[in-house]
This record gives C-alpha cells, structure tokens and sequence, in this order.
C-alpha cells in the first residue's frame, strides 16, 4: 500500500532556518506502523532523518512523536488506522520541549521536572531489619502509576504547560502520587506540601489531554484529582486550589449552578485586592458579554435546585472529607 508522512523537518545547523514539512511517499506493508514506515524513509530515502527509536515494542517509551496532532507512540501507531484512505500521515516531534533535530526533542524539561517531585522512596525512621511487607491492596492501587514508561506524551500535549513552563506537568504529578500512596514512604506530607504550592496539583486544568494520549493508561489527570484529594485530607486548605474546590461545591448546592462571580473571588481570597483588581478587566469583559451572574444570595436559583443540594448533603455525610471534590 502506498502512504504519504508529511514530516516536520528541524536541522539546527541551517543557520536562522524554521522548521519545515518535507513529503514522503513510499510503499509499505499493511503492518507496518507509522515508526516502521519512518524507519524505511531513514534507511531507504533520507539518511539525514533524524528519529529516536529503541525497543519497538511499547515499552521504552523512545519513540513519542506527534502523529496527526496527537502524542502517540509510533511504534504503536499503525498507518492503516491514522490513514485508512491513503490520506496523508502528519508526523511531527513532541510538543512543550526543546527541538534537538527533526523529531528528537530533548528531554532536559521532562526529567527535570521528574527529579523534582523526588521519585525514590525516603522511608520514615531506622532501616527495617527484615523486607517491609506491604499490603496487596495498596500494591494494586499503585499498578497504575507504576505502568508509566516516561514517554513524555502527556507533558508533549498538556495544555497548562503550554501556557506555564513552571507547572510541574502530569507525568511528574503521577509519579509523586505514586510515592504518596506508597505505604513504605514517610514523606507523604512532605510531598503534598509542595504539591499544594503554585505550579503543583491545583494548576491542572483537567483537560483530559494526558489522559486521552497516554500509551499505557496511567490517566495522569486521575491520579492528579487524588493528589488533590490526598492534600484536603491532609487538611492543607489556605490555597486557591482548595478555595476554588469548596467555592464551586458550595454555589452548586445552593443554587443548583454554577456562580462564576463567586467562584473566583472565593479562589484568591475576598481579601486579597490586589489579586481580584488584576482580574477586574477580566471581569469586566464578562459583564459586557453578559456572562458575569450575580454574586451570592442574589445567583438565581435553578428548578430543582433542592434535589442537587440533597444528592450534595447525602455525599457530605459518606466523605466528609472529600465532599468539596464532588
């Protein structure tokens, strides 16, 4: 079957040149996958292709590119599935990082941020005498975490990295709840404290992009809401993050939808002018386009406002503790 990969093409050593698309068409096998179909272009066409591969498999990760404007693995990728009619196979190098050449990004962001959330396990008090046995419950709760293969497909498309390079990223966040749940670790507290701070689990816009592209199902965003879930447990609710959670359950029980107007002003604080005077232009674009509700008792309530605000009650009364998650 013949397939046409319109490759993004980055040589940094043509001095002041921007990336650009160079057009492959080549015969290929109905197995092969779009890793399989470059390779061949590598070794057959264009030797100066530069593309990172190394087990061929799905299980070092090394192979994440952006295919059809999406993170995937090419090794996993199949041309058959992204090009059904023949058309055209978008190939380019992962998003948010730094461009080494053609699709190899350098991966410097990625793990930095990894080392961050201190990925090992730091164990509380003397070394144990004989093996620490822990729980088969709380190993199956961490089969999930552990299946990532540091691949860097969901800090590629995550969309609060996009726009702030200092969130910590998804990847990094489900490995630090990886040792928050971690019976063996003694710096559970520890971890959330910096996880509640700026650019930690709060700064999560739950897009579900991390999600929606990881190869091996760890759900990043999943493990970040029982991160956030893990810090009000904790107890840690003098942030934003906290703020914005019980502000958005609060509104919705009581009027049965959403007050952004409340919302916001509970999430910096009522107190904190400078923050709500930076928002104001915001704010007053809303009011323009009739999209600013009115504040507090004044926030019309909906029809059958009393039946959510049931549900709510019965919800706080099983978690008490995780009702503003809800």
């Amino acid at each position: 079957m013949k397939t046409t990969l319109q490759v993004n093409r980055y040589d940094p050593e043509a001095s002041g040149e921007k990336s650009t698309v160079q057009e492959y068409t080549l015969d290929v096998p109905e197995h092969y996958t779009v890793l399989d179909a470059l390779i061949q272009v590598r070794e057959q066409d264009d030797p100066s292709l530069a593309v990172r591969c190394s087990c061929r498999a799905a299980i070092c990760g090394s192979c994440a590119m952006r295919i059809n404007d999406q993170a995937r693995l090419g090794c996993k990728t199949r041309v058959t599935v992204m090009a059904p009619k023949g058309e055209p196979i978008r190939v380019e190098p992962m998003g948010n990082q730094h461009v080494v050449k053609d699709l190899v990004v350098d991966l410097d962001l990625f793990w930095g941020k990894v080392r961050a959330v201190q990925p090992y396990l730091q164990p509380k008090g003397p070394e144990p005498e004989e093996e620490y046995i822990a729980s088969n419950e709380s190993m199956l709760n961490l089969l999930t975490p552990m299946g990532c293969i540091m691949c860097g497909a969901c800090v590629s498309d995550c969309t609060a990295l996009e726009v702030d390079k200092n969130f910590i990223g998804p990847a990094a966040l489900a490995k630090s709840y990886r040792f928050v749940a971690d019976p063996r670790d003694g710096q559970a507290r520890q971890r959330l404290e910096v996880m509640n701070e700026y650019a930690g689990a709060w700064d999560c816009t739950r897009c579900y992009m991390c999600v929606e592209v990881c190869p091996k199902g760890v759900a990043p965003m999943d493990r970040i809401m029982e991160l956030r879930e893990h810090i009000m447990d904790a107890g840690m609710t003098n942030t934003p993050g906290y703020r914005h959670v019980a502000s958005f359950a609060r509104s919705v029980e009581h009027s049965g939808w959403l007050n952004e107007t409340d919302l916001a002003v509970d999430s910096w604080g009522r107190f904190n002018l400078p923050k709500l005077l930076s928002e104001a232009p915001f704010g007053i674009k809303m009011l323009m386009r009739g999209k600013m509700p009115l504040p507090g008792p004044l926030h019309k309530k909906r029809p059958g406002h009393e039946n959510i605000a049931r549900l709510m009650k019965r919800l706080e009364r099983k978690q008490p503790a995780k009702a503003g998650a809800h």
